[in-house]
């Protein structure tokens, strides 16, 4: 459906070229300061019209909060926001040739298939316009999580067709094991990533292959696809609810739920699977007690805590998260819409050429980066809701004897 989460619920609203789309938040936490300058910068990343390798299409997307604050203040009750389409061309679908056939690799004919009517322009629904609710969300996610624990969330791009920011090699198959890789995600920030515009790429060599690639593909009225890696840092340990809510299957679900979406990969992921057992294993190790008051933590004492030496699992282990970073790739595939001509069939079984009109991205990859950022945040969120309303529940009860100590995340 068209909701989101369980205690921290987002609902969008809206098609590719109707007057407005945005969403509903509930859950939102009270008594925090927000307002659309705490949203805004992630919808101007997501934003099209961003460079010459993005749709040309000219949309400003200003975010309007609607309710749920008052004096910059969140209230407890439902956020609305919304965002109007300014710059919709309804007239490059209102083409004979258009109405006739279903888009090859669109949602056109599957819509029309389960609803018996489909939206006459764009994609509707399935349209990356949706996605602004959901970008809409997750800032405000982000910055209650960054505020009440330090969580930190970057994504970058690390491949576009056959450029690879890691490329995988008989020694590190899987960038778990590669050094250098560590490295980044343990250091990457979104200003470093957007210095590296208009592919958001944190290497200068290999983002102007890949912007040469992207153009290239755009030259020849083509498209091309690639992934999206994402760190989650400082995320509090204890996260996930076993057994069919592992954090890495909420993850997932998130992940595969954004337009153009074709492959999930968390940790070592499928390149994990050419390593040895005994180097895939991830050690325990002891780690810095946390500070008793620090940013996150509900103890009013120390506590020891563990670590592990490498990071194979990506910070996930059992569907519970450990601590240490968590980081996934997300596959995205060609656009669909392209300028060359297309031999398909209409809606009357007749075969046919199509040459589809409209503005679109040759490489979706760019701006996915904010909406990979959002979902994530909104997976962590709801995530951090259950385990605190576990541990409320938890310590209204007298301890126990003679068990392991119970820490609180």
């Amino acid at each position: 459906m068209s909701t989101f989460g369980n205690h921290f619920r987002v609902t969008t609203y809206g098609e590719s070229h109707c007057l407005s789309v945005g969403c509903i938040v509930d859950g939102v936490p009270p008594g925090m300061a927000l307002t659309e300058d705490d949203i805004q910068p992630q919808m101007t990343r997501r934003r099209p019209g961003q460079s010459a390798i993005t749709t040309p299409r000219n949309e400003k997307d200003r975010v309007e909060i609607q309710s749920g604050t008052e004096f910059g203040i969140t209230l407890g009750t439902p956020i609305g926001i919304k965002v109007m389409n300014e710059n919709q061309r309804k007239q490059d679908y209102g083409n004979k040739t258009m109405d006739l056939y279903p888009r090859p690799s669109h949602a056109d004919w599957t819509y029309l298939e389960k609803y018996g009517v489909k939206a006459s322009s764009g994609g509707g629904r399935s349209s990356a316009r949706e996605t602004i609710g959901r970008v809409a969300a997750g800032a405000i996610a982000e910055k209650y999580l960054r505020e009440a624990f330090g969580v930190e969330i970057v994504a970058f791009t690390s491949s576009i067709g056959n450029e690879f920011l890691f490329p995988p090699t008989p020694e590190h198959p899987t960038s778990a094991t590669n050094p250098a890789f560590l490295q980044l995600i343990e250091t990457i920030d979104r200003k470093t990533v957007d210095e590296f515009l208009p592919v958001r790429t944190p290497n200068e060599e290999v983002s102007k292959r890949m912007e040469k690639l992207v153009g290239d593909f755009k030259e020849r009225e083509d498209s091309i696809g690639g992934t999206v890696t994402c760190v989650i840092r400082n995320c509090p340990s204890g996260l996930g609810e076993p057994c069919f809510d592992k954090l890495e299957a909420t993850l997932a679900h998130a992940m595969l739920s954004i337009p153009a979406t074709k492959g999930f990969d968390i940790g070592s992921g499928f390149g994990g699977c050419q390593v040895p057992g005994s180097i895939h294993n991830d050690p325990f190790i002891k780690a810095p007690a946390i500070p008793a008051g620090e940013t996150g933590t509900s103890s009013s004492v120390p506590r020891p805590r563990l670590t592990t030496k490498t990071n194979n699992s990506g910070g996930i282990q059992g569907g519970i998260t450990n601590g240490a970073p968590i980081y996934f790739t997300v596959a995205f595939k060609p656009p669909a819409t392209i300028g060359q001509a297309q031999t398909t069939a209409t809606y009357d079984q007749e075969e046919g050429v199509l040459e589809a009109k409209g503005r679109h991205d040759p490489c979706v990859v760019p701006r996915a980066i904010p909406i990979v950022e959002a979902m994530a945040a909104l997976v962590i969120i709801d995530a951090v809701m259950a385990q605190k309303a576990r541990e409320a529940s938890r310590s209204l009860l007298p301890p126990l004897k003679g068990v392991v100590p119970v820490h609180k995340a």
